[in-house]
């Protein structure tokens, strides 16, 4: 079975602003001759790494609720400048809305099972949406 992480988006107030911040990275990246994919950088190893690369996608929090997720395409080694090993969640770039899932705050990431996680929003929905009329919205089937 597919395992997926849920993860906060700390300081990001929308999915647009995550994608722009990803955007900034990659380019940067790319500039420097480095790996330009998207990236997420965590302190602890999955033990569930298996699971979590036979389809397993990273689930963004935001404004406390689930509204978007990426792919996890590998997991990295990588150093801190602090020379402890971490580990890079190398992701898909395409962002893919969810059904928006309330979620309270929480550190680190946890794992999330496929079949708590939201779907897939197969329509678009507004920027300007706020999450918690989004999340109405869903519940009764509008989103």
């Amino acid at each position: 079975m597919t395992l997926h992480l849920l993860k906060l988006c700390v300081g990001t107030e929308s999915v647009e602003e995550l994608a722009a911040w990803q955007a900034g990275r990659e380019a940067a990246r790319r500039a420097a001759g480095a790996d330009a994919r998207p990236r997420h950088v965590t302190r602890m190893w999955p033990r569930r790494a298996g699971e979590l690369l036979d389809g397993g996608s990273l689930y963004w929090v935001i404004k406390g609720h689930v509204l978007a997720r990426q792919r996890i395409l590998a997991l990295e080694p990588c150093d801190g400048a602090d020379g402890i090993r971490r580990c890079a969640l190398l992701l898909d770039p395409e962002l893919v809305r969810t059904a928006p899932q309330p979620r309270r705050a929480f550190q680190g990431w946890r794992y999330l099972q496929s079949r708590d996680a939201p779907a897939d929003l197969l329509g678009s929905v507004p920027s300007d949406l706020p999450p918690a009329l989004a999340v109405d919205l869903a519940r009764i089937g509008v989103l």
